[in-house]
């Protein structure tokens, strides 16, 4: 696969790997255990259960800023984000190398979070938060700053179909009815993964014989 002048890409496109799909697996099983035991949609009981709220996070409970990205509230909300963090994760997984994914990963989860959550205390209009959307969105920073980085194109994704992607989902989370998408989280999500993919990602030299 074309990754730009000098290089070659994997042989294989395919969207399983391992560490990826077991973080798919880790959400999947979180929502279904939470499902049989209580209503995910209930704001409280998400709480409990480790979802971000800005004043827990002060006082201590910094867990939140990672249990918060593996917790969902409905099955639409978890398919969305399993579908977009398994076809998009994959080539990072691929890119960086198992180890350097999971610290991609958890460091994505960690810092979307805490856009959102100064986000909600600089507004003042705090909430319960949870979902891997920002950890997807910083998927798709990163993944810009590797399309950049090769000149336009990454594996088969170009910049232009990038780039319109992510004004697309952007604007569907802006301009969404009843104000319930964590845009903070998912502007924070891509600004961070664009960041982590500049530290992370090293571009392979080609040898010529």
């Amino acid at each position: 696969m074309d990754r730009g002048q000098g290089h070659r890409g994997n042989s294989e496109n395919s969207y399983i790997t391992p560490v990826n799909i077991t973080f798919a697996i880790i959400n999947a099983a979180v929502f279904f255990i939470l499902s049989f035991t209580g209503d995910t949609q209930d704001g409280l009981f998400m709480y409990q259960y480790g979802a971000m709220y800005p004043q827990a996070v002060l006082d201590g409970e910094w867990y939140r800023l990672v249990t918060s990205g593996f917790l969902h509230f409905s099955l639409e909300h978890l398919f969305n984000n399993m579908l977009l963090l398994v076809c998009l994760g994959s080539y990072l997984e691929k890119e960086f190398g198992r180890i350097k994914y999971i610290i991609f990963y958890l460091a994505a989860g960690v810092l979307s979070s805490t856009a959102s959550m100064f986000y909600m205390l600089y507004s003042g209009d705090t909430a319960i938060s949870a979902g891997a959307s920002g950890i997807v969105f910083a998927m798709i920073g990163a993944l810009l700053y590797l399309i950049i980085r090769n000149k336009g194109r990454f594996e088969n994704l170009t910049i232009r179909r990038f780039l319109i992607m992510i004004i697309l989902s952007l604007y569907f989370g802006f301009t969404s009815v009843g104000g319930n998408v964590d845009n903070a989280a998912h502007v924070g999500g891509l600004c961070s993964g664009f960041l982590l993919g500049i530290l992370m990602y090293r571009k392979k030299k080609m040898h010529y014989h």
